[in-house]
C-alpha cells in the first residue's frame, strides 16, 4: 500500500524544524513472549529527543543493513493495559506481538514511545475508559475529559530515526496520521502497510471507531 499525501501535515514533507538527537546508550536485550516467541532487540536510548520523555528504539533482525534502504518501522505507543496485562479493550498488545515478530523477520526497528492513552497519560485514560462504559466512544471520551482526541507528536520518533541515518521507511501502522506526521519531520514513508486486525468483543467498538473517525486500515466486518 502506497501512502498517499493527504491532509495538510503531508502536503510539505520537511517543513517542521526538526532539531537534532544523538543515540547515548546500546545494549542488547533478549526478548522472549507469553506465546513461546523469542529474538533478541538492540535497545537504544537518545539524548535530545525534543519532549524530554524516555523513548526507544528496538532494532530487530538484521536491522543494521536494513536501515541503509527503507527499513520496516513501527512506532508503538506505550499502552500499559494493552502491552503489559494483555487488556482485550484494544489492540495493543497483540499489536507489539505482531510487529516484534514481523520486524525482526525483515529487519528495521520498533520504536517504543511513551504516550500513554494517545499522549494523555495512563491515570486520564483510565477516566477515559470509565467514560466509555458510560457510552461515550474512545475519541468522545478523550474530548470531555478536556484533551484532544489524539494528543500524540511523533516529532521524537523521528528524531530517533535521524539519528540513525533512517530517512526513508516502510511504515507498519494502521494509522494515517503517524504516516503523515513523520512525512512533516522529513522521514519518507516509502509504503504503508497495515498489521493484522487483532479483533475481540471488547474492543470491536474501539476498532470500528478508529476506522471510522480517523481512517485507520482495518477491515472489518460490517464496515
Amino acid at each position: 500500500m502506497t501512502i498517499e499525501n493527504g491532509g495538510p501535515m503531508s502536503e510539505a514533507p520537511g517543513w517542521r524544524d526538526v532539531p537534532g538527537a544523538t543515540v547515548r546508550t546500546r545494549v542488547t536485550v533478549p526478548l522472549r513472549f507469553a506465546d513461546g516467541y523469542a529474538t533478541t532487540a538492540r535497545v537504544l536510548t537518545f539524548d535530545g529527543l525534543i519532549d524530554g520523555r524516555e523513548h526507544l528504539a528496538l532494532g530487530l533482525g538484521d536491522w543494521e543493513r536494513a536501515v541503509l534502504d527503507a527499513p520496516l518501522v513501527r512506532p508503538h505507543s506505550e499502552c500499559l493495559t494493552g502491552d503489559v496485562f494483555g487488556s482485550q479493550r484494544c489492540d495493543c498488545g497483540p499489536q507489539l506481538r505482531e510487529a516484534v515478530e514481523r520486524i525482526a523477520t525483515a529487519g528495521g526497528l520498533l520504536l517504543y514511545l511513551r504516550q500513554e492513552g494517545r499522549g494523555i497519560g495512563l491515570y486520564a485514560k483510565l477516566d477515559a475508559y470509565a467514560l466509555q462504559e458510560a457510552g461515550l466512544d474512545t475519541y468522545e471520551a478523550n474530548v470531555a475529559l478536556g484533551r484532544g482526541e489524539d494528543e500524540r507528536d511523533y516529532t521524537a520518533a523521528a528524531q530517533m530515526l535521524l539519528a540513525l541515518g533512517v530517512d526513508k521507511v516502510r511504515l507498519l501502522s494502521n494509522n494515517p496520521d503517524k504516516a503523515a506526521q513523520l512525512q512533516a519531520c522529513g522521514v519518507e514513508v516509502k509504503e504503508r502497510i497495515p498489521t493484522g486486525v487483532h479483533l475481540s468483543p471488547a474492543n470491536l467498538r474501539y476498532l470500528a471507531t478508529k476506522a471510522t473517525h480517523t481512517a485507520h486500515t482495518l477491515d472489518l466486518p460490517g464496515l
